[in-house]
């Protein structure tokens, strides 16, 4: 298959697949924002935080683009310097569904400046658009606010709610069902 994951831009962003040589920026922004994405994240072990895994994070990530199956953007600022932030439309279903979910997350140094509904607007059009999709959903911890309003922002709707959904931070946790779909289809 060939490739997809076209770069992505904004007035203030640019998106785009990580290459193997962009370990050294993953690997900082993991280590950056450590304890920040850590109360909304699955428990990460050590080797997490390694340019080697960071190196397997980027290659696997190409591949399920190539294979259609899941699309992981990094986020910078439009004049260059480190990531900001990353968004991955994943677990892709075709036929008949046409869907996907969506993670996201934000340096803390960036947060609060409305860099990552930019940055998921934009994703969201490719995703209807380019990807072809029908329907994007994106759950959230309850307790998690600003995940809350970013999402309804952007067109989300509550769908559900699901206890004990998701194991994060070493507990299972309950989580907001959302969805977005494409109107015009």
């Amino acid at each position: 298959m060939v490739l997809i994951g076209a770069p992505l831009s904004t007035a203030r962003t640019r998106s785009r697949l990580l290459l193997e040589v962009d370990a050294p920026l993953l690997l900082r922004y993991r280590l950056e924002n450590r304890e920040h994405l850590a109360p909304w994240e699955p428990l990460r072990n050590e080797s997490f935080f390694t340019l080697e895994h960071c190196q397997r994070t980027i290659v696997g990530g190409r591949q399920a683009a190539q294979q259609d199956q899941a699309f992981p953007y990094a986020i910078f600022m439009t004049d260059g310097g480190p990531m900001i932030g990353s968004f991955t439309f994943a677990n892709l279903v075709r036929g008949p569904f046409q869907a996907c979910h969506l993670g996201y997350g934000i340096a803390a140094a960036w947060q609060g400046q409305g860099l990552m509904h930019e940055a998921l607007e934009n994703g969201l059009g490719w995703a209807f658009g380019e990807l072809g999709l029908h329907r994007v959903m994106a759950n959230y911890l309850p307790r998690n606010e600003r995940s809350g309003k970013l999402l309804q922002r952007l067109g989300f709707e509550q769908e559900g709610y699901a206890k004990r959904y998701l194991q994060i931070a070493g507990h299972w946790e309950d989580h907001v069902l959302t969805a977005r779909y494409r109107m015009d289809d």
